[in-house]
Parts: C-alpha cells; structure tokens; sequence
C-alpha cells in the first residue's frame, strides 16, 4: 500500500539536517512529497552527509534528478542571523513560498559542572537558543508577508527542558528555552496564522547521546526506565512532524508541546 502524500506540494526548511532527528525529518516530508531545504554547517563532513541523503533520497523518488529537484542544501551556522535569511530565500527562490519551518539544529557536550567552561557555554547557548531565535525569525518574516500568510513552525526542544541532569547545566537551560520560545511566538504569531509547536524527544539514538548509550549497564538501566522498553529511534520523530507540518491534521494546534519520549516522562520518579 503506497504511503499517503501528506505534505505534496508543501516546501519545508530545516536546521541542522544531514544527521539523527533532522535527517530523519528531512526525509519523512520528502516521504509525504514536501520539497525540502536543509541546513548545516557547510564543512565537508556535512556535505558529504548531505549527499548521503540526496542518494537515499533518490531511492525513494526513483533518480537522482529527482531527489535534487526536491531536495537542496543551504549551508551555514545558525548562529549568524544571515544563515536563516539566505536559507528561506533560497526556499522561496526555488519554490516560491515557505509552508513550515523546523529548527533543529543544536549540539550537546556531556560536561561536568565545574568543568563547565565560558566557551562551552557561550558555544552552546549560541547555536541551541540564539540560532533558534535566529532562524524562525527569519521563517516568521516570510510566513507573515507571503499570499497567504501562515505557516508551521516546529521547534525541537527535548525532555531536558522538563528536567535536570546532572553533565547538562548548559544544555537543558537552552531546550527550556525553544520550548518557552515557541510558546511565545504561538502567540505573537497567531494573527499571521502562524502556528508554532515544540517537539520534546526523550532518549533518542543520535550522534549527540552515543557514547552516554555505549554504556551497556547505563542503556539498560534507560530501557528500564521507559514503559515502551527501547530507546528511540530519528524515525520516531518523523510522524510528529508530518502531523504539526499538515495543516489538514493540525490546522488548529498551536502553542503545543509534544513529547516523543517512549513514556519516560511520566514514569520519571
């Protein structure tokens, strides 16, 4: 049975795209016939990442120069304001209009903390809250002057803004604050029907968390805690998005906070 195209037709951008949860996302819309911009830091790890994704991409779509029809890159670091910008141009260049938004990108070093440096702070700060800021700015400015207005923006927050961790001090200050900022854009943005929602995913098996998840004694004692019994998947992430990217599924969700956690939240005691 064939996949319903959800998104056909609908152009999506995202930050921090060629790797875990926003590859996976990317690739979903691609899935549900969205074209699709991606965002990353323009090194050559990345680039190579990113055609990693135009092959898989192309395997879906049925060649090549299909994928890159649907699917292109936009490098630079969200930390600068000029990379959300140039990244919804580019969007609107090729395809005319934005329809969602998905800010994504962040980074996450396990740190003690009194180990905790200025730098490691500052760095992270930067790229999870400001380039956060930055970027559904950029996506807000486009939403509200293109005919029609409106639009989805998708805030990856994480469970870490619902609460502590003991090597996290920098980073979960920055998740509470995509969650708090979405919920403020839900209502400044509300009358450009601009719908803006957070994503809160648990453990997930990405580059961030995989040496914590290498612990063999500590992923078990993680799949313990969680009443699914597995940690994440990207993929698990892909559903979400599609449903808060559709504005037939989620045309009056706003303001909302969905948590992709596997059910690790409510048994957290």
């Amino acid at each position: 049975m064939a996949t319903p195209k959800l998104l056909e037709g609908k152009t999506m951008a995202i930050t921090g795209g060629v790797t875990g949860i926003g590859r996976a996302i990317a690739l979903g819309y691609i899935t549900h016939g969205a074209n699709v911009a991606v965002n990353h830091l323009g090194d050559a790890k990345s680039r190579s990442q990113f055609q990693a994704m135009l092959d898989e991409a192309a395997q879906t779509l049925g060649s090549k120069g299909e994928a890159e029809k649907q699917l292109v890159e936009v490098p630079g670091d969200v930390g600068d304001p000029e990379t959300g910008r140039k990244l919804v141009e580019e969007v609107v260049r090729r395809w005319g209009r934005l329809d969602v938004f998905v800010s994504n990108a962040g980074i996450c070093e396990f740190r003690e903390f009194l180990e905790i440096t200025p730098q490691l702070w500052s760095s992270t700060l930067t790229t999870n809250l400001t380039g956060a800021f930055n970027t559904i700015q950029a996506a807000a400015t486009q939403f509200s002057s293109q005919s029609p207005p409106g639009g989805s923006i998708i805030g990856i927050s994480s469970i870490s803004a619902l609460v502590g961790g003991s090597q996290q001090a920098h980073y979960t200050p920055t998740k509470a604050g995509v969650l708090s900022l979405i919920q403020s854009c839900a209502c400044a943005l509300g009358k450009y029907n601009i719908r803006c929602n957070a994503i809160l995913p648990g453990t997930i098996k990405t580059q961030l968390n995989d040496k914590d998840l290498e612990d063999e004694e500590k992923r078990k004692y993680m799949e313990g805690r969680i009443p699914l019994g597995r940690t994440g998947e990207p993929g698990d992430l892909v559903g979400p998005a599609v449903f808060l990217g559709s504005e037939a599924l989620s045309g009056y969700v706003t303001g909302a906070q969905i948590l992709v956690d596997g059910g690790l939240f409510v048994n957290l005691q």
